[in-house]
C-alpha cells in the first residue's frame, strides 16, 4: 500500500469564551468563538506503529488553543498568529510541514449583524 506522504490532523470548531477585541465594551463582556485547526505533514510511522512519539498530540493543540484564546487581543489576526507560532515550536521532530488556524467570533458588535460571525484565518508553512 502506498500512504500519500503528507497526514492532516485536525481540531474543529472548538468552543472558547474570550475576551479579545478593538472595544472596550468586547474587553469586559467576552464574546463566543469558534477555533478550528489542522497540521499537515508526515504522520505516517504513527499510522504504521500506533505510537504517540511519531505524530502530534491533538490534545497538546487543543492546550495551546485553549491558553492563547485566554489571553485577550485586540485583533483576531494576532491570536491565530500566536497559535500558529507555538504549533511551530512545539514541533521539536519537525514532523509539521503546515498549519491553518482559523478564529470565528460568533456575535461581532456590528450593528444589524446577521450571519454566523466574523473569522480570519490564516496558513503557516514550517
Amino acid at each position: 500500500m502506498q500512504i500519500h506522504p503528507e497526514q492532516t490532523i485536525s481540531l474543529t470548531d472548538l468552543e472558547f469564551y474570550s475576551f479579545h477585541g478593538v472595544l472596550e465594551q468586547e474587553r469586559v463582556i467576552g464574546a463566543h468563538y469558534l477555533v478550528s485547526l489542522s497540521v499537515s505533514g508526515s504522520f505516517e510511522e504513527a499510522m504504521r506503529n500506533d505510537s504517540i512519539e511519531d505524530t502530534v498530540n491533538y490534545a497538546e493543540l487543543h492546550r495551546i488553543a485553549q491558553e492563547e484564546m485566554a489571553s485577550p487581543s485586540d485583533l483576531l489576526e494576532h491570536v491565530v498568529y500566536r497559535i500558529l507560532a507555538r504549533i511551530g515550536d512545539m514541533d521539536s521532530r519537525k514532523q509539521i510541514k503546515e498549519a491553518t488556524v482559523s478564529i470565528t467570533k460568533k456575535a461581532p458588535p456590528i450593528a444589524s449583524f446577521q450571519g454566523s460571525g466574523a473569522s480570519f484565518t490564516a496558513t503557516a508553512v514550517f
